[in-house]
């Protein structure tokens, strides 16, 4: 099986909103808060350039139709000198008992290269409105192995344990003497969804030495699991529209060893307007029966998020 989406057009976009909101919808990661209440948290960046963590309330049955904008951010900068003292940006939300788990990327900006991120999580106890760092330090940072930084999460629970595909760094490398990310998408387990255990195991490597792969979305129908991703070149995503983010996909019987199918992603860029050069940080979610696909457009994000819904062929 496979799917192929329908867009239904822009959901969101941010453009000078206030300070804290000024540009960019990053990574649209949604929650069914109840049957009337579709929450959509993302990323916004400000005019300092930083990205704190805001959401949006939509319909679930007619995501075009948002019916509430959070008024402040609910996942603001870390203290200074933490590790997302410079941006706090939603990756994965899960539901754990009565409380409600964050995942998010804190975001450092360096001096060698441009950024060093790492993983936190915040918690909530009013199902999904306010949230609390539960740590001013990351869960998942770099270390002997994985020397570099990790990015953006996906986090399942299932039988009794935590299953995590994360995006790891596997080096810098210098592009027209600028140094940029080459990483892929890598697997790791946890008893309770804090502490995690990183076996090694890459699930989505690179198909050529000039592709990055990342922001992965984990979808488990019947006896397998289908992961949706974000894919492109290294050199020229910013620039060249044949260089820029597409949408990648895979399937797996266990969620470790993945088949990559990228030719069967259901959704590629329109061609113009605020999609017209790329598919960025796709996030599949089951709605009330129906399965949407949440994304970016142009831009990392700069043109807002709309969705699509599937089709199972």
């Amino acid at each position: 099986m496979h799917v192929k989406w329908h867009k239904q057009g822009l959901v969101y976009s941010v453009e000078g909103q206030s300070e804290w909101a000024h540009s960019h919808t990053h990574k649209p990661t949604p929650l069914l808060v109840d049957a009337h209440t579709l929450r959509i948290y993302f990323g916004v960046r400000g005019t300092d350039g930083r990205t704190r963590t805001t959401f949006i309330d939509v319909d679930p049955d007619d995501p075009l139709r948002v019916l509430r904008v959070a008024p402040i951010p609910i996942l603001d900068l870390g203290r200074i000198g933490a590790f997302d003292d410079s941006g706090a940006n939603v990756c994965s939300v899960i539901r754990k008992d009565d409380l409600i788990y964050m995942y998010y990327i804190g975001w450092n900006p360096s001096t060698t290269v441009h950024t060093r991120n790492s993983i936190g999580v915040a918690i909530s106890t009013d199902g999904g409105e306010t949230f609390e760092r539960a740590w001013f330090g990351p869960i998942l940072d770099r270390n002997r192995d994985e020397p570099y930084y990790t990015g953006a999460v996906e986090v399942m629970p299932e039988h009794g344990r935590f299953r995590m595909w994360y995006t790891s760094v596997t080096e810098w490398v210098m592009i027209n003497g600028k140094p940029e990310i080459r990483y892929h998408i890598k697997y790791a387990e946890s008893p309770d969804g804090i502490d995690w255990r990183r076996p090694g195991i890459s699930c989505i490597p690179p198909n050529h030495p000039e592709e990055a792969t990342a922001r992965p979305s984990v979808l488990r129908i019947g006896d397998e699991y289908l992961m949706w991703y974000s894919r492109r070149h290294i050199n020229g995503f910013r620039s060249r529209r044949e260089s820029m983010y597409r949408a990648g996909f895979a399937r797996s019987k266990d969620g470790i060893a993945w088949v990559r199918e990228d030719d069967l992603a259901g959704i590629e860029p329109s061609g113009s307007g605020w999609d017209g050069d790329a598919i960025a940080y796709p996030y599949a979610i089951y709605v009330n029966g129906r399965l949407m696909l949440f994304y970016n457009g142009n831009d990392f994000g700069r043109s807002g998020f709309g969705y699509a819904i599937g089709e199972v062929v």
